[in-house]
């Protein structure tokens, strides 16, 4: 992980088919990234996106494990 995606942990990730994932915006706050997803929600009803908390080590970097998720509000 590069030191700028170390600065914005906080994730919105879009759910794909297949069980794929493709993180579409980073923040440093919850709040932001709160107020980003209810926008993402409000012009793309029928996407499914979530806020997650990116801390994946730079060793495992290429694996990109998402090791704790929040559930939409």
């Amino acid at each position: 992980m590069s030191y700028k995606d170390q600065l914005k942990p906080w994730c919105i990730v879009h759910r794909l088919p297949k069980l794929q994932n493709a993180i579409i915006l980073r923040c440093r706050r919850r709040s932001d990234a709160e107020a980003y997803l209810r926008i993402f929600q409000a012009n793309n009803p029928t996407g499914s996106y979530q806020i997650v908390f990116d801390v994946t080590p730079e060793a495992t970097a290429n694996q990109r494990l998402i090791l704790k998720s929040y559930p939409n509000s």
